[in-house]
């Protein structure tokens, strides 16, 4: 990502998303935001890659899972 403070909150939210799922990730790079200042670049990027890459993600795993049980 590079060694900046964008980065520093992008990996704040990649813990949360390690942790559980997207709100989990937003509520842990607001409260780095909160304390040390707003990253626009990690409100835009942790969110869309959440939803989009991980929701798409599930919808091509999941079904193939369920037909190796079957």
């Amino acid at each position: 990502m590079d060694k900046n403070y964008d980065a520093a909150v992008i990996c704040s939210g990649f813990g949360g998303i390690s942790l559980g799922s997207t709100p989990t990730a937003m509520a842990n790079m607001s409260a780095v935001s909160q304390r040390y200042g707003y990253s626009a670049q990690a409100f835009i990027i942790v969110p869309l890659v959440c939803a989009f890459f991980i929701d798409l993600a599930n919808a091509l795993i999941i079904p193939y899972f369920i037909g190796l049980m079957q």
